[in-house]
């Protein structure tokens, strides 16, 4: 009974338990089911913060059930939504524009938009953050704004977050839970600021990490190093400085791609690196890195790319590279900055490498070698002879350089070498005919020294025909990226190549020792003729000989276009009368300087594409044909110092695109054409020399464009024009008959003043055409001139005989080394005489009335030379520089120097009595009066950043690019004079010593000025150029805020606190707003304004190894470059 008792308490228990599984079963589903609803909840709420306008998740709707096929959701089994995938694709979107700027990048990750019509507009939305089994986040290239929301940073399970080329903004946040199995964090091409947080380094599953494109500034943090599983590291574009950590080589064994160009990177590259050996990609350029190369770069066996370019790196190439056996492409440097919208038009600060000796061979003879790029990167030595195989060389640019010796006749088994330039070298010997110079898109040889004929280079047959475009959709191939880039950008650079699908043919042997005939025939393969091709034969300032055209044109008309020079030879013959027909695409054609005789033949009127034509200087006679009015596109065209005769066409009159017309130097008669004032484009307009008569037509005061201005040396008659800008005397002398201008030149123009193009030889051998004949009343214009002339020199010989006495007698010690002669020596040209009298007299004998200035080497004088012509003379305390000669010689030296930023040094005078020198004026005062009366005007940040900038740019230039270069020891406001449009001129430059190029220089006394003195230079009397960082550091401070660098409002925080103390006290009790100037914080963009107060304070630290060079203070100003409107 017990026994059935037991069974049956069983089965009583066994009831409850199968319901309680049963329960357990049902609200199983059921939970699946309600997070499946709340996935499709907030899949909606996302479309809710979306705008859509090209419909692409239209499918998600409420009426339709399955959330798992709407577009771009991917879920699991359980219907929980693990992806979310929508690719934006918008050609014309903001995002997609802006990556387009940078070809050079994201290799091994996509970086390209998709050729679709898909936007996502709108605010990342915090719903995704619902998604709570979410794995991949991806919605690149759309417009999505703001902040990434901290609930998905929160996120466990996500393992991809891709939202690159968006408008996301904001930074990292410095703490969060999730991301703990983040694969993949790709943020590129955004508007994120600030630095990388240690919050990061807990994802240590990262493969990919990609912040390219963004402002994030700061250091490259070390925990980098710790992510054994990266893939690639992608942080391009951005405003990282300090240097590349070692500990990125410290784990490093699955790296595949290494990118950091563009930033404002310092020291030395890591040896570590070397340990990468996975490594197929290593971009570093556009930084500031310095010393060698790492021979460790060795190691890197699979490596393709390394693009070391627009650094300062310097010592020998390393031969260990030849280990690099897959190595494609190789930059070692670069002419243009491939950065988009950092440099401006009127000035760039370039950065290059400087490298000694030549390029090893075992690099040249690399196997898989496509691309070696290294212009101007200061290689010399033997050229390299040994290029191995060489199957797969396309590019070769050794440009600029200082190689000598022949050319490699190995070159000539690169079948696939369409590629290159060695120009600007010292290059001698022949060329060999092996070459494939008829298979090559760019062949530059000009700028040596070689000599011979040019081969007919027969017989080839090209390997393939290279394309400069590429499909921007399909796969991304790293090496052809980068030829497609180089060889494009070298064409555009080189050229006037116009036009849509034209391909450029560039063939210059041009400045070389070439002798012979021209080539028989266009040197271009048979297979690469085409209506696509342009092509440009270079081969000027030569010794070629024979006739001028012979057969140079026959395949003219197989061509898009032609562009023929050939001037500065010995070329004789005449130009083909027929040659509108033959060659009916020549867009330009220079023949200038040879010794082409016949007349002009009419039929060039015919050229229909013709740009320029340049036929001076040779022995052409006959009438200038009238047909030349019909080429419309004509935008230069000179025909000066030949024989022709007769009228200038009225027809000249409709080349309306025309901008220079050059017509000296000939015989010319009748009058100047009324209508060449419709020439809205002509800018330069020379017809000096000539036998024309009549008026200036009046008009031409009224042609905006016209800045180069010649008649002298006519017979022109009546009034001039009103325009004193540009009818000057001294564009009109030589026409007696000339109203208001009664000025005869004792010489004929020179060169210059002619405004020519070419050598000053062609001057002094000007045609007879130049000697003028008058009528039988009175004198001609040349008489008159002679006369006068000759009456000049006689008057200048007894003033110099009289003179000669006059000194013997009463200055017996004149001989003793020119001491006390009054001369000024002048160093540029400028458009009045300057003698010591006259530089005296118009500063009133340096009258206190006319004292502009003074300091610590002088007080400075305005002075009018001539009316309208204003120049600043420092006068100095006599005896204050160490001997007469030593001053002579450092002074040269300054004059030398040549910079937008720099006031002009004009000239001096250095006696034993007098010594000053000559500036330019500059009416904007000094930067000092600037600051001090800025309350008066609105606080624009545009007009102070560009000061900071155009100083910071004057010193870059002193300390990096003079030889010997120049520390200023004196940098402080009143030596930063302002012109009407505040652009800034530093002053005062190496008048404290010119130093040679140790790093620093003991000197007998501290310069300067108390508040902007270095403190070790005050303490030691050591300086180096990090002096002059200290100094432009605290004029920065200056610039940007309400105090001066001993302020006396300073005076309640102790002895010794000035506005560097007073910076650093506000940045580090997070009252930075206070500092800057009333009215610029609330209207200058505010991180902008902390980022510059930051690079002050950097630029005042006790530490000289921290202090940034100024050309890392370029750098990253240009950075932080407003719009320009």
């Amino acid at each position: 009974m017990g026994r059935c008792c037991f069974v049956i308490k069983w089965y009583y228990h066994d009831i409850p338990l199968k319901v309680f599984l049963i329960l357990c079963v049902f609200f199983l589903v059921h939970g699946y089911a309600l997070s499946s609803d709340s996935d499709k909840s907030a899949l909606l709420e996302l479309k809710a913060s979306f705008s859509d306008s090209s419909g692409v998740i239209s499918s998600w709707s409420s009426r339709n059930n399955d959330h798992c096929s709407w577009f771009g959701v991917s879920c699991d089994s359980d219907s929980r939504v693990v992806a979310l995938n929508i690719t934006g694709g918008n050609l014309g979107s903001l995002s997609c524009a802006k990556i387009a700027q940078f070809p050079l990048y994201g290799f091994g990750i996509t970086r390209v938009c998709a050729n679709n019509s898909v936007k996502l507009v709108g605010k990342v939305p915090l719903a995704i953050s619902k998604l709570t089994e979410l794995r991949v986040l991806s919605l690149p290239f759309n417009e999505l704004r703001g902040d990434i929301p901290l609930g998905i940073w929160d996120m466990d399970k996500l393992e991809v977050l891709d939202l690159q080329g968006n408008l996301i903004t904001g930074s990292l946040p410095l703490e969060f839970k999730g991301l703990r199995k983040l694969r993949v964090l790709n943020l590129g091409f955004n508007q994120i600021v600030g630095a990388i947080p240690n919050s990061l380094s807990n994802c240590l599953a990262l493969q990919i990490f990609n912040l390219a494109g963004n402002r994030v500034n700061g250091t490259i943090p070390a925990f980098i190093g710790g992510f054994e599983d990266l893939r690639g590291i992608y942080l391009s574009f951005n405003e990282l400085s300090g240097s590349i950590p070692g500990e990125i080589g410290r784990s490093c064994e699955k790296l595949q791609s290494l990118e950091m160009a563009g930033n404002i990177l310092g020291g030395v590259i890591p040896k570590s690196l070397g340990n990468c050996t996975r490594l197929q990609s290593l971009v570093l350029y556009s930084n500031l890195l310095e010393e060698a190369i790492p021979a460790e770069f060795g190691q890197l066996t699979e490596l393709e790319i390394l693009d070391l370019s627009r650094n300062s790196l310097s010592g020998r190439l390393p031969s260990e590279l030849g280990n690099c056996s897959k190595l494609s492409i190789l930059v070692l440097s670069s002419l243009w900055d491939p950065l988009p919208n950092v440099s401006d038009s009127a000035h760039t600060t370039d950065e290059f490498n400087f490298f000694e000796g030549t390029i090893p061979s075992e690099i040249t003879r690399l196997p898989s070698l496509r691309m070696i790029w290294a212009p101007r990167s200061t290689l010399s030595g033997k050229f390299p002879g040994s290029w191995g195989a060489c199957d797969n060389l396309e590019i070769v640019n050794l440009a600029q350089n200082y190689y000598t010796g022949v050319i490699s006749e190995e070159l000539g088994s690169c079948q696939k070498l369409h590629f290159l330039d060695l120009s600007s070298n010292r290059l001698t010997g022949q060329l060999v005919e092996k070459l494939p110079v008829p298979c090559m898109f760019v062949f530059d040889v000009s700028g040596n020294y070689l000599s011979g004929s040019i081969p007919r280079f027969s017989n080839y047959s090209c390997a393939h025909v290279v394309s400069s475009g590429g499909d921007p959709f399909g796969p991304y191939d790293t090496s052809s990226a980068y030829l497609a880039h180089f060889t494009s950008r070298s064409v555009l650079d080189t050229t006037l190549f116009a036009g849509d699908g034209n391909h450029a043919v560039f063939h210059n042997f041009g400045g070389n020792n070439f002798t012979g005939n021209l080539p028989p025939s266009v040197l271009i393969a048979p297979e690469m003729l085409g209506k696509q091709i342009v092509y440009a034969f270079l081969a000027g300032s030569n010794r070629f000989t024979g006739p001028f055209a012979g057969n140079l044109f026959e395949k003219c008309h197989e061509l898009n276009g032609m562009i023929v020079n050939v001037s500065n030879n010995a070329l004789s013959g005449q130009i083909p009368e027929d040659i509108g027909a033959i060659c009916g695409s020549l867009r330009l054609l220079d023949g200038s300087k040879n010794q082409i005789g016949g007349t002009v033949p009419p039929s060039l009127g015919s050229l229909v594409s013709l740009v320029a034509l340049n036929l001076s200087w040779n022995h052409l006679r006959g009438q200038i044909p009238s047909s030349l009015g019909q080429i419309k596109d004509l935008s230069y065209l000179s025909l000066a110092g030949n024989n022709l005769v007769g009228p200038i066409p009225s027809s000249f009159g409709q080349l309306h695109s025309l901008e220079t017309l050059e017509l000296s130097s000939i015989s010319l008669s009748g009058e100047i054409p009324n209508n060449l004032v419709n020439l809205r484009n002509l800018t330069s307009l020379l017809l000096n020399n000539n036998n024309l008569s009549g008026k200036i037509p009046s008009g031409l005061a009224n042609v905006t464009t016209l800045a180069a201005f010649n008649v002298s040396f006519n017979n022109l008659s009546g009034p001039l024009p009103l325009n004193k800008d540009l009818m000057k005397c001294n564009s009109v002398q030589g026409n007696p008959f000339l109203q208001s201008c009664h000025v005869f030149s004792l010489s004929t123009p020179s060169t210059d003043q002619q405004g020519r193009i070419g050598d000053s030889q062609d001057s002094a051998a000007s045609p007879s055409g130049s000697t003028q004949k008058g009528g039988s009343s009175g004198f001609n214009s040349i008489e008159i001139a002679s006369i006068t002339s000759a009456a000049a020199i006689v008057s200048v010989l007894l003033a110099l005989i009289v003179l000669f006495f006059y000194t013997r007698k009463w200055n017996p010690r004149s001989r003793v080394a020119g001491s006390t002669r009054k001369e000024v020596t002048v160093f540029t040209e400028v458009p009045v005489p300057l003698t010591f009298e006259n530089v005296v007299r118009a500063t009133g004998s340096f009258n206190a009335s006319n004292c502009i200035g003074s300091g610590g080497f002088g007080a400075t004088y305005k002075a009018e030379i001539a009316p309208g012509f204003l120049v600043a003379v420092k006068r100095l305390a006599v005896g204050r520089f160490q001997g007469i000669q030593q001053f002579d010689a450092e002074i040269r030296t300054l004059g030398r120097l040549r910079h937008p930023n720099l006031v002009t040094l004009i000239g001096y005078h250095n006696s034993e009595t007098e010594m000053f020198l000559i500036y330019n004026y500059l009416p904007g005062g000094n930067l000092e009066k600037f600051i001090q009366e800025r309350s008066t005007r609105a606080v624009d940040w545009r007009v102070l950043h560009k000061i900071a900038l155009d100083v910071a740019r004057a010193l870059a230039y002193l300390h990096d690019q003079c030889v010997p270069r120049v520390l200023h020891r004196d940098v402080k406001p009143s030596n930063i004079l302002l012109d009407e449009e505040y652009n800034a001129y530093l002053s005062d430059f190496g008048l404290a010593r010119l130093l040679g190029t140790s790093e620093t220089h003991a000197t007998t006394g501290v310069a300067g000025t108390f508040g902007y003195v270095a403190p070790e230079y005050a303490m030691t009397c050591r300086v180096s150029d990090k002096a002059d960082v200290y100094s432009y550091g605290v004029v920065l401070l200056e610039l940007i805020s309400d105090k001066k660098a001993l302020d006396p409002s300073f005076s309640s925080y102790g002895n010794g606190f000035n506005i560097v103390a007073w910076a650093c006290m506000l940045l580090r009790q997070g009252r930075a707003k206070e500092f800057f100037t009333a009215g610029l914080w609330d209207s200058g963009p505010h991180d902008d304004l902390v980022e510059v107060l930051h690079l002050a304070v950097v630029c005042t630290v006790d530490s000289l190894s921290t202090r940034p060079t100024m050309k890392q203070v370029v750098r990253r100003l240009k950075q932080l470059q407003p719009p320009s409107c």
